[in-house]
Protein backbone atom coordinates (compact mmCIF):
# COMPACT_ATOMS: atom_id res chain seq x y z
CA UNK A 1 0.00 0.00 0.00
CA UNK A 2 1.10 3.42 -0.80
CA UNK A 3 2.14 6.15 1.81
CA UNK A 4 -0.45 8.36 0.25
CA UNK A 5 -3.18 6.07 0.65
CA UNK A 6 -2.17 4.79 4.43
CA UNK A 7 -2.12 9.16 5.30
CA UNK A 8 -6.03 9.06 3.23
CA UNK A 9 -6.81 6.54 5.70
CA UNK A 10 -5.31 7.77 8.72
CA UNK A 11 -7.41 11.17 8.21
CA UNK A 12 -9.87 9.19 7.61
CA UNK A 13 -9.97 7.42 11.00
CA UNK A 14 -9.34 10.85 12.61
CA UNK A 15 -12.13 12.34 11.39
CA UNK A 16 -14.39 9.74 12.27
CA UNK A 17 -14.19 11.19 16.10
CA UNK A 18 -13.00 14.58 15.69
CA UNK A 19 -13.64 15.92 19.50
CA UNK A 20 -11.62 12.69 20.72
CA UNK A 21 -9.15 13.60 18.02
CA UNK A 22 -8.95 16.87 19.45
CA UNK A 23 -8.74 16.17 22.47
CA UNK A 24 -5.72 13.69 22.14
CA UNK A 25 -4.32 16.83 20.46
CA UNK A 26 -4.35 18.91 23.21
CA UNK A 27 -2.00 17.32 25.40
CA UNK A 28 0.60 18.12 22.42
CA UNK A 29 -0.95 21.67 21.74
CA UNK A 30 -0.11 22.72 24.99
CA UNK A 31 3.23 21.44 25.50
CA UNK A 32 5.04 22.43 22.41
CA UNK A 33 3.02 26.15 22.92
CA UNK A 34 4.20 25.91 26.51
CA UNK A 35 7.91 25.31 24.92
CA UNK A 36 7.57 27.93 22.23
CA UNK A 37 6.59 30.53 25.03
CA UNK A 38 9.02 29.91 27.60
CA UNK A 39 12.09 29.66 25.22
CA UNK A 40 11.28 32.87 23.91
CA UNK A 41 11.29 34.79 27.57
CA UNK A 42 14.20 32.92 28.18
CA UNK A 43 16.12 33.78 24.89
CA UNK A 44 14.71 37.43 25.18
CA UNK A 45 15.29 38.03 28.89
CA UNK A 46 19.10 36.46 28.08
CA UNK A 47 19.33 38.94 25.21
CA UNK A 48 18.05 41.78 27.75
CA UNK A 49 20.85 41.32 30.11
CA UNK A 50 23.65 41.07 27.87
CA UNK A 51 22.35 44.47 26.28
CA UNK A 52 22.39 45.92 29.69
CA UNK A 53 26.05 44.22 30.40
CA UNK A 54 26.93 45.82 27.16
CA UNK A 55 25.52 49.01 28.24
CA UNK A 56 28.32 48.85 31.12
CA UNK A 57 30.99 49.86 28.84
CA UNK A 58 33.60 48.40 26.67
CA UNK A 59 36.24 45.59 26.95
CA UNK A 60 35.69 46.46 30.63
CA UNK A 61 37.73 45.33 33.68
CA UNK A 62 37.10 46.61 37.31
CA UNK A 63 39.35 46.28 40.18
CA UNK A 64 38.02 45.77 43.62
CA UNK A 65 39.85 46.61 46.59
CA UNK A 66 39.40 43.70 49.20
CA UNK A 67 40.23 40.03 48.90
CA UNK A 68 42.92 39.52 51.66
CA UNK A 69 43.65 37.02 54.39
CA UNK A 70 43.36 38.91 57.89
CA UNK A 71 43.69 37.10 61.26
CA UNK A 72 43.24 34.03 58.73
CA UNK A 73 40.20 35.00 58.17
CA UNK A 74 39.32 35.78 54.30
CA UNK A 75 37.83 39.58 53.76
CA UNK A 76 35.27 40.24 50.48
CA UNK A 77 36.18 41.99 47.69
CA UNK A 78 35.99 45.94 48.63
CA UNK A 79 36.25 45.37 52.49
CA UNK A 80 39.86 46.47 52.97
CA UNK A 81 40.63 49.77 50.80
CA UNK A 82 44.96 49.67 49.50
CA UNK A 83 43.87 50.81 46.35
CA UNK A 84 45.42 54.54 45.11
CA UNK A 85 45.37 56.81 42.70
CA UNK A 86 49.14 55.60 42.20
CA UNK A 87 47.64 52.43 40.89
CA UNK A 88 45.57 53.44 38.22
CA UNK A 89 48.47 55.41 36.88
CA UNK A 90 50.67 52.31 37.00
CA UNK A 91 48.27 50.57 35.54
CA UNK A 92 47.77 52.91 32.42
CA UNK A 93 51.78 53.11 31.97
CA UNK A 94 52.49 49.51 32.40
CA UNK A 95 50.22 47.21 31.23
CA UNK A 96 50.03 47.25 27.38
CA UNK A 97 46.86 45.97 26.87
CA UNK A 98 44.77 48.62 28.89
CA UNK A 99 43.95 51.15 26.93
CA UNK A 100 41.37 53.60 29.70
CA UNK A 101 42.33 53.89 32.88
CA UNK A 102 40.29 56.04 35.45
CA UNK A 103 40.24 55.63 39.51
CA UNK A 104 37.18 56.03 40.93
CA UNK A 105 35.50 57.34 44.21
CA UNK A 106 32.24 57.23 45.19
CA UNK A 107 30.38 59.84 47.76
CA UNK A 108 26.19 59.69 48.17
CA UNK A 109 25.05 63.11 49.20
CA UNK A 110 21.74 65.28 49.07
CA UNK A 111 21.63 67.46 46.25
CA UNK A 112 20.13 70.56 46.36
CA UNK A 113 19.10 73.70 43.51
CA UNK A 114 16.75 76.56 44.87
CA UNK A 115 13.81 74.81 46.88
CA UNK A 116 14.40 71.31 45.44
CA UNK A 117 16.59 68.63 46.45
CA UNK A 118 17.95 64.69 45.30
CA UNK A 119 19.25 62.05 46.85
CA UNK A 120 22.14 60.53 44.68
CA UNK A 121 25.57 59.92 44.20
CA UNK A 122 28.75 61.58 43.26
CA UNK A 123 31.39 59.86 41.26
CA UNK A 124 34.93 60.94 41.37
CA UNK A 125 36.54 59.78 38.10
CA UNK A 126 38.87 60.77 35.26
CA UNK A 127 37.72 62.32 32.49
CA UNK A 128 38.29 59.03 30.55
CA UNK A 129 35.30 57.66 32.39
CA UNK A 130 33.23 58.07 29.60
CA UNK A 131 34.74 56.53 27.43
CA UNK A 132 35.18 53.26 29.66
CA UNK A 133 31.72 53.20 30.24
CA UNK A 134 30.96 53.81 26.88
CA UNK A 135 28.72 57.05 28.49
CA UNK A 136 27.04 59.86 25.59
CA UNK A 137 26.36 63.63 26.31
CA UNK A 138 22.87 64.86 25.31
CA UNK A 139 23.87 68.57 25.66
CA UNK A 140 27.27 70.16 27.14
CA UNK A 141 30.32 68.54 27.51
CA UNK A 142 32.20 66.40 29.82
CA UNK A 143 35.02 67.90 32.12
CA UNK A 144 38.88 67.95 31.02
CA UNK A 145 42.26 66.76 32.45
CA UNK A 146 42.29 70.23 33.40
CA UNK A 147 39.72 69.90 35.73
CA UNK A 148 41.03 66.98 37.02
CA UNK A 149 43.68 68.35 38.19
CA UNK A 150 42.50 71.26 38.99
CA UNK A 151 40.49 69.97 41.86
CA UNK A 152 37.46 71.71 39.69
CA UNK A 153 33.78 71.86 40.94
CA UNK A 154 32.22 71.13 38.14
CA UNK A 155 29.90 67.95 37.52
CA UNK A 156 28.13 66.00 34.52
CA UNK A 157 24.68 64.54 35.93
CA UNK A 158 22.38 62.18 34.66
CA UNK A 159 18.86 62.10 33.23
CA UNK A 160 17.22 60.77 36.36
CA UNK A 161 19.02 63.81 38.32
CA UNK A 162 17.41 65.85 36.15
CA UNK A 163 14.51 65.36 36.39
CA UNK A 164 13.83 65.46 39.69
CA UNK A 165 15.71 68.74 40.39
CA UNK A 166 15.26 70.69 37.13
CA UNK A 167 11.83 69.29 35.65
CA UNK A 168 10.67 67.36 32.73
CA UNK A 169 12.55 68.36 29.46
CA UNK A 170 14.76 71.09 31.56
CA UNK A 171 18.20 72.17 30.40
CA UNK A 172 20.27 72.03 33.25
CA UNK A 173 23.79 73.09 31.65
CA UNK A 174 25.35 76.10 33.53
CA UNK A 175 22.82 75.53 36.51
CA UNK A 176 24.45 75.57 40.38
CA UNK A 177 24.14 72.54 42.51
CA UNK A 178 24.90 72.08 46.04
CA UNK A 179 26.51 68.80 46.93
CA UNK A 180 27.31 68.84 50.39
CA UNK A 181 27.11 72.78 50.64
CA UNK A 182 29.66 72.90 48.04
CA UNK A 183 28.75 74.48 44.72
CA UNK A 184 29.06 72.70 41.67
CA UNK A 185 28.25 73.93 38.18
CA UNK A 186 26.45 71.81 35.47
CA UNK A 187 28.29 71.64 32.66
CA UNK A 188 27.11 68.55 30.65
CA UNK A 189 24.11 66.00 30.76
CA UNK A 190 24.26 62.37 30.01
CA UNK A 191 22.07 60.67 27.63
CA UNK A 192 19.95 58.21 29.18
CA UNK A 193 21.20 54.80 29.78
CA UNK A 194 18.30 52.85 31.32
CA UNK A 195 18.83 50.23 33.94
CA UNK A 196 22.13 47.63 34.44
CA UNK A 197 22.19 44.37 34.92
CA UNK A 198 21.77 44.31 39.05
CA UNK A 199 18.66 46.20 37.92
CA UNK A 200 20.68 49.78 39.21
CA UNK A 201 19.47 53.29 37.51
CA UNK A 202 22.68 54.53 35.31
CA UNK A 203 21.31 57.54 34.78
CA UNK A 204 20.59 58.53 38.95
CA UNK A 205 24.34 59.69 38.82
CA UNK A 206 26.57 62.72 39.11
CA UNK A 207 29.87 62.66 37.59
CA UNK A 208 33.12 65.15 38.62
CA UNK A 209 36.52 65.01 38.96
CA UNK A 210 37.95 62.18 40.54
CA UNK A 211 40.43 64.79 42.63
CA UNK A 212 37.22 67.36 43.64
CA UNK A 213 35.55 64.13 45.22
CA UNK A 214 38.59 62.90 46.65
CA UNK A 215 39.81 65.87 48.36
CA UNK A 216 36.68 67.97 49.03
CA UNK A 217 34.40 65.32 49.37
CA UNK A 218 35.51 62.29 50.94
CA UNK A 219 39.02 63.73 52.21
CA UNK A 220 40.75 60.45 51.29
CA UNK A 221 43.95 59.19 50.01
CA UNK A 222 42.26 55.92 48.55
CA UNK A 223 40.54 54.91 44.89
CA UNK A 224 37.36 52.90 45.92
CA UNK A 225 37.78 50.89 42.93
CA UNK A 226 39.55 51.43 39.58
CA UNK A 227 37.80 51.55 36.50
CA UNK A 228 39.56 49.80 32.78
CA UNK A 229 39.29 48.99 29.75
CA UNK A 230 41.08 46.73 26.83
CA UNK A 231 42.03 47.79 23.62
CA UNK A 232 39.74 44.42 22.51
CA UNK A 233 37.63 42.36 23.65
CA UNK A 234 40.48 39.40 23.01
CA UNK A 235 42.54 41.50 25.17
CA UNK A 236 40.61 41.55 28.13
CA UNK A 237 41.77 38.25 29.80
CA UNK A 238 45.65 39.21 28.96
CA UNK A 239 45.04 42.55 30.36
CA UNK A 240 43.69 41.26 33.56
CA UNK A 241 46.17 39.17 33.86
CA UNK A 242 48.78 41.61 33.66
CA UNK A 243 46.76 44.39 36.35
CA UNK A 244 46.88 41.10 38.68
CA UNK A 245 50.46 40.67 38.47
CA UNK A 246 51.56 44.30 38.25
CA UNK A 247 49.20 44.79 41.59
CA UNK A 248 50.47 42.03 43.29
CA UNK A 249 54.14 43.36 42.75
CA UNK A 250 53.58 47.10 43.54
CA UNK A 251 51.63 45.70 46.79
CA UNK A 252 54.57 42.98 48.05
CA UNK A 253 52.92 39.99 47.76
CA UNK A 254 54.75 36.67 48.56
CA UNK A 255 53.53 33.81 45.73
CA UNK A 256 51.92 32.18 48.33
CA UNK A 257 49.83 35.39 49.47
CA UNK A 258 46.14 35.89 48.30
CA UNK A 259 45.78 39.00 45.94
CA UNK A 260 44.71 42.38 48.04
CA UNK A 261 42.69 42.86 45.54
CA UNK A 262 40.08 41.31 42.98
CA UNK A 263 39.44 41.82 39.58
CA UNK A 264 36.21 41.29 37.76
CA UNK A 265 35.49 41.85 34.11
CA UNK A 266 32.90 42.75 31.55
CA UNK A 267 33.22 38.82 30.18
CA UNK A 268 33.10 37.44 33.74
CA UNK A 269 30.01 39.31 34.08
CA UNK A 270 28.23 38.08 30.93
CA UNK A 271 29.05 34.29 31.58
CA UNK A 272 27.61 34.85 34.57
CA UNK A 273 24.37 36.27 33.47
CA UNK A 274 24.57 33.86 30.75
CA UNK A 275 24.65 30.56 32.72
CA UNK A 276 22.12 31.77 35.06
CA UNK A 277 19.71 32.36 32.43
CA UNK A 278 20.62 29.29 30.22
CA UNK A 279 19.96 27.27 33.83
CA UNK A 280 16.71 29.28 34.26
CA UNK A 281 15.54 28.57 30.53
CA UNK A 282 15.96 24.96 30.57
CA UNK A 283 14.14 24.80 33.47
CA UNK A 284 11.00 26.43 32.52
CA UNK A 285 11.38 24.40 29.26
CA UNK A 286 11.67 21.02 31.14
CA UNK A 287 8.88 22.23 32.71
CA UNK A 288 6.73 22.93 29.85
CA UNK A 289 8.08 19.66 28.42
CA UNK A 290 6.21 17.31 30.84
CA UNK A 291 2.92 18.39 28.51
CA UNK A 292 4.18 17.19 25.53
CA UNK A 293 4.98 13.65 27.48
CA UNK A 294 1.40 14.07 29.15
CA UNK A 295 0.19 14.31 25.42
CA UNK A 296 1.92 11.56 23.95
CA UNK A 297 0.63 8.93 26.89
CA UNK A 298 -2.60 10.58 25.72
CA UNK A 299 -2.22 9.26 21.92
CA UNK A 300 -1.05 5.90 23.12
CA UNK A 301 -4.31 5.66 25.09
CA UNK A 302 -6.34 6.94 22.37
CA UNK A 303 -4.56 4.71 20.08
CA UNK A 304 -4.66 1.62 22.01
CA UNK A 305 -8.29 2.32 22.20
CA UNK A 306 -8.38 2.49 18.62
CA UNK A 307 -6.85 -0.77 17.84
CA UNK A 308 -9.37 -2.88 20.16
CA UNK A 309 -12.50 -0.65 18.64
CA UNK A 310 -10.94 -1.83 15.35
CA UNK A 311 -9.86 -5.36 15.85
CA UNK A 312 -12.63 -6.41 13.57
CA UNK A 313 -11.24 -4.22 10.58
CA UNK A 314 -7.67 -5.56 11.42
CA UNK A 315 -8.62 -9.14 10.99
CA UNK A 316 -10.52 -7.86 7.75
CA UNK A 317 -8.02 -6.37 5.97
CA UNK A 318 -5.32 -8.39 7.14
CA UNK A 319 -7.46 -11.21 5.61
CA UNK A 320 -7.69 -10.13 1.95
CA UNK A 321 -3.89 -9.54 1.49
CA UNK A 322 -2.44 -6.36 4.09
CA UNK A 323 0.78 -7.02 5.61
CA UNK A 324 1.67 -6.67 9.42
CA UNK A 325 3.89 -3.75 7.97
CA UNK A 326 0.66 -2.30 6.24
CA UNK A 327 -1.32 -2.40 9.45
CA UNK A 328 1.89 -1.16 11.52
CA UNK A 329 2.56 2.09 9.08
CA UNK A 330 -0.87 2.91 9.17
CA UNK A 331 -1.54 3.22 12.56
CA UNK A 332 1.57 5.00 13.33
CA UNK A 333 1.09 7.45 10.95
CA UNK A 334 -2.54 8.27 12.46
CA UNK A 335 -0.47 8.84 16.10
CA UNK A 336 2.00 10.64 13.86
CA UNK A 337 -0.98 12.65 12.60
CA UNK A 338 -2.15 13.65 15.62
CA UNK A 339 1.47 14.93 17.04
CA UNK A 340 2.16 16.98 13.85
CA UNK A 341 -1.53 18.55 13.81
CA UNK A 342 -0.87 19.21 17.26
CA UNK A 343 2.64 20.35 16.92
CA UNK A 344 1.40 22.32 14.25
CA UNK A 345 -0.97 24.53 16.28
CA UNK A 346 0.99 24.42 18.93
CA UNK A 347 3.64 26.63 17.21
CA UNK A 348 0.78 28.91 16.10
CA UNK A 349 -0.31 29.27 19.60
CA UNK A 350 3.08 29.18 21.28
CA UNK A 351 3.96 32.58 18.71
CA UNK A 352 0.82 34.27 19.51
CA UNK A 353 0.89 33.70 23.74
CA UNK A 354 4.76 35.07 23.29
CA UNK A 355 3.81 37.94 21.53
CA UNK A 356 0.90 38.49 24.30
CA UNK A 357 3.40 37.97 27.52
CA UNK A 358 5.73 40.83 25.90
CA UNK A 359 2.64 42.84 25.46
CA UNK A 360 0.94 42.87 28.73
CA UNK A 361 3.80 42.12 30.71
CA UNK A 362 6.24 44.32 28.49
CA UNK A 363 8.98 41.53 29.25
CA UNK A 364 11.24 41.18 25.86
CA UNK A 365 10.98 37.71 23.70
CA UNK A 366 13.10 36.06 21.31
CA UNK A 367 11.25 33.29 19.37
CA UNK A 368 14.14 31.89 17.88
CA UNK A 369 13.66 29.50 14.81
CA UNK A 370 15.89 26.94 16.19
CA UNK A 371 12.63 26.69 19.36
CA UNK A 372 9.98 25.89 16.81
CA UNK A 373 12.33 23.21 15.13
CA UNK A 374 12.83 22.15 18.50
CA UNK A 375 9.72 21.69 19.55
CA UNK A 376 8.09 20.45 16.23
CA UNK A 377 10.64 17.70 16.07
CA UNK A 378 9.62 16.80 19.74
CA UNK A 379 6.23 16.41 19.20
CA UNK A 380 7.15 14.28 16.10
CA UNK A 381 9.35 12.07 18.89
CA UNK A 382 6.27 11.74 21.02
CA UNK A 383 4.19 10.75 18.17
CA UNK A 384 6.69 8.11 17.15
CA UNK A 385 7.77 6.80 20.55
CA UNK A 386 4.05 6.56 22.18
CA UNK A 387 2.52 5.45 18.87
CA UNK A 388 4.41 2.40 18.66
CA UNK A 389 3.30 0.44 20.56
CA UNK A 390 0.19 0.42 19.77
CA UNK A 391 1.08 0.32 16.32
CA UNK A 392 3.14 -2.69 17.05
CA UNK A 393 0.18 -4.35 18.68
CA UNK A 394 -2.30 -4.02 15.64
CA UNK A 395 -0.19 -5.61 13.54
CA UNK A 396 0.54 -8.59 15.62
CA UNK A 397 -2.61 -9.57 15.59
CA UNK A 398 -4.15 -13.04 14.74
CA UNK A 399 -6.22 -12.33 11.25
CA UNK A 400 -8.63 -15.38 12.38
CA UNK A 401 -8.71 -14.19 16.36
CA UNK A 402 -9.13 -10.84 14.65
CA UNK A 403 -12.08 -11.78 12.43
CA UNK A 404 -13.76 -13.61 15.18
CA UNK A 405 -13.67 -10.61 17.90
CA UNK A 406 -17.02 -8.59 18.41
Amino acid sequence: MSFINILKLAYRSINRSKMRSFLTMLGIIIGVAAVIAMLAIGQGARDAVQAQISSLGTNMLIIFPGAVNQGGVRMEAGTVNRLTENDATAIKQLCPDVKYVSPVVRAGAQIIVGSQNWRTVVWGVYPNYQIIRDYQLADGAFFSDSDERGATKVCVIGQTVATNLFGQNADPVGQVIRIRNLPFKIIGLLAPKGQNAMGQDQDDIILAPFSTVQKKLLGTIYAQTIMASAYSEAGISLASAEITQLLRDRHKLSPWEDSDFTVRTQTDIANAANATSTTLTLLLASIASISLIVGGIGIMNIMLVSVTERTREIGIRMAVGARGTDVLLQFLTEALVLSFSGGFIGIILGVLASRFISSIQHWPVVIAPESIILAFVFAAAVGIFFGWYPARKASNLNPIEALRYE
